[in-house]
């Protein structure tokens, strides 16, 4: 078994531990009042701790990152609107719109490595104006003293340059913080379904593919971008991804024989019927939760990696983290 496949399978695990490690830092927060700081004023080098990472309800937040990263802020930014805690936008780092930090009463980076030079540009630039927290595997980084908050998730760290377990488990962390969702599973019962996941064996169709289109609508659009990413750095795939609703504006010209649409979350209406207009496969797993049926894509990912004869847990090109000179 590679590393990578290892680390996939710890994942079920993990997420029972961030929702109560959630629980912990919320209650912290919560503790502290409305007015109380978890590593004092913006830009005072305060100490850091994991209390003030979690958004309090109300404020208005905006979550960074960079790859992976940015795929898993854009899916927890959409979690937190429709859990009705207040307007949440995403950006890659890079792209984070210049003279907007004001707008913002906390700003959340997520970065596994600590050393991403787009996100430590993006908090260095941030630092004083506004609140900012920061979610990472690696507590002796650079990021830990440019946040003014952090949690540190060193047991969920992983070896592999290719995130997996990181970085599912940082969203189930910040999604167990936002309470009940509307229509989406509490992480426990996500992690029930992960455990499925890890080991009921693979479709054969999904393994004979040889192009695969990833969808998804409000939060499950990121996992979607995750998967396709995942199966383009692990195995060279050919993927896509789209929101769900636009699969019938250009993309279904793709799909045929040997070609899979694969939905996260709840199937649309009359796309499973496109699909098979088209000849092409279906994958629909709507009674398991979306962070789960990414477990598989991850699974996918490998499986495909390995039988090209590639090595994942060494990836083309590929390094565990982006630092520029």
């Amino acid at each position: 078994m590679s590393r990578t496949a290892a680390e996939i399978a710890t994942q079920p695990q993990l997420w029972r531990r961030a929702a109560a490690e959630a629980a912990r830092s919320a209650g912290a927060g919560r503790s502290r009042g409305a007015s109380g700081s978890a590593g004092g004023a913006p830009g005072s080098g305060g100490s850091p701790r994991a209390g003030g990472v979690l958004p309090r309800a109300g404020e208005r937040v905006a979550v960074t990152g960079c790859g992976t990263s940015w795929f898993m802020a854009l899916a927890y930014a959409a979690l937190r609107e429709a859990a009705g805690q207040g307007e949440t936008d995403a950006f890659a780092a890079s792209e984070f719109p210049a003279g907007r930090a004001g707008a913002y009463d906390r700003v959340v980076a997520l970065t596994r490595s600590g050393t991403t030079t787009e996100v430590l540009e993006l908090l260095a630039r941030l630092r004083g104006t506004v609140r900012t927290a920061a979610l990472t595997a690696d507590p002796g980084t650079p990021v830990v003293d440019a946040a003014d908050e952090v949690a540190v998730l060193d047991w969920a760290d992983e070896e592999s340059v290719v995130q997996t377990r990181f970085a599912t488990t940082a969203l189930a962390y910040l999604r167990a913080g936002l309470g009940a969702v509307p229509g989406v599973k509490p992480v426990e019962e996500a992690a029930l379904d992960a455990e499925l996941a890890v080991t009921e064996p693979l479709p054969e169709a999904l393994l004979a593919g040889e192009q695969w289109t990833f969808l998804g609508r409000g939060w499950t659009y990121g996992l979607a971008l995750e998967a396709a990413l995942k199966m383009r750095e692990a195995a060279g795939a050919w993927t896509e991804a789209y929101p769900a609703m636009e699969y019938r504006h250009g993309p279904i010209a793709i799909t045929g024989p040997h070609r899979v649409a694969w939905v996260f979350g709840a199937l649309p209406e009359g796309l499973a019927a496109d699909v098979a207009r088209v000849g092409g496969t279906l994958h629909a797993h709507a009674s398991a939760d979306p962070l789960a049926d990414l477990v598989r894509a991850q699974r996918l990912a490998v499986a495909l990696a390995e039988a090209r004869g590639l090595d994942p847990d060494r990836p083309r090109n590929l390094t565990r983290s982006v630092i520029l000179p």
